[in-house]
């Protein structure tokens, strides 16, 4: 069963969460990204919560900005080092340990828990990332790569300021277009429940999930904007020490394949498995799927 449950941190940010499974065992925590909810998660945190998986304890939040969670209006209060204090301050108080067994993260979630696992990795013993560019690869192409900075244009309309009214429009119509298919059909699974889930989330506001684009200096470079091309990372800030699965759909049309280039380097323990036939939307196309790769790695030494 998945129950909901308000986590209020220290920094005065309250994240609502969707849990299940028992507290006090191992835990796993889900982060989603943008436009999503915790809900995506649904199927995962019922397998694993389950005692043949492993009866985790199986945490997803809404992330800062989205949902029922805490949505500050100032763009500063989106930068990393407050999104990485947030899901430091809910493992703390998920577990005792204040330690994950597996942190769990696509898109956005993915930006925060590479972000963690480089600055603070005693805060898991695994990562798993969907679907998420690693920071190092990710401004590479940014800087160099035209068909990754053509895929990524649309981040400069969410950083516009009149993105949340756009996104709104005609029943939010532009955002429901962010999961067509390349001949611009509706996926089979945004049924009338899921779609209804996701108006119901947005519908609660969109400023909070565009100022992560507007915190953020990772955008393609343009007229008038250096973006990231003004960017230099050291390698220290890119390192992550800890066992990390990344779990990509090769058929995504906004985060393209150069992006699994050189992450060895960065990650030494990395395992990388790619998914032909699935999209940047692969946890909903496919949760049978990512909670099979999902079990293969959690049962690794």
């Amino acid at each position: 069963m998945i129950q909901t449950r308000s986590v209020h941190l220290s920094q005065g940010i309250t994240l609502e969460c969707r849990t299940s499974g028992v507290a006090g065992r191992p835990v796993l925590m889900f982060l989603h990204g943008f436009p999503e909810g915790a809900f995506i998660w649904d199927d995962l945190l019922l397998a694993f919560s389950r005692p043949e998986n492993g009866g985790y304890r199986c945490v997803a939040p809404y992330l800062r900005g989205f949902g029922p969670s805490s949505s500050p209006a100032e763009v500063e209060a989106y930068r990393a080092k407050h999104l990485v204090g947030d899901l430091a301050g809910l493992i703390d108080l998920e577990s005792a340990a204040g330690m994950v067994d597996c942190l769990v993260a696509h898109d956005w979630g993915g930006a925060v828990a590479w972000n963690l696992a480089n600055q603070q990795p005693g805060r898991m013993k695994r990562l798993a990332i969907i679907n998420s560019p690693h920071p190092g690869a990710f401004l590479r192409e940014l800087q160099r790569d035209a068909a990754q900075q053509a895929a990524s244009q649309y981040m400069h309309f969410l950083c516009r300021p009149d993105a949340e009214a756009l996104l709104a429009e005609d029943g939010f119509r532009r955002l429901f277009g962010f999961f067509d298919q390349p001949d611009g059909s509706a996926p089979s699974w945004l049924t009338d429940r899921v779609r209804a889930q996701y108006r119901a989330l947005w519908q609660q506001g969109l400023t909070g999930a565009c100022n992560y684009y507007r915190a953020s200096p990772l955008r393609p470079p343009r007229e008038g904007d250096p973006g990231a091309r003004a960017i230099t990372l050291a390698d220290s800030m890119l390192t992550v020490s800890v066992p990390t699965l990344v779990l990509w759909g090769m058929d995504d049309p906004a985060l393209l394949p150069g992006l699994l280039n050189g992450l060895p380097g960065w990650v030494p323990q990395l395992q990388i498995t790619q998914i032909d036939g699935a999209s940047h939307w692969i946890v909903h196309e496919h949760p049978e799927r990512v909670t099979q790769e999902l079990q293969r790695f959690l049962l690794l030494n």
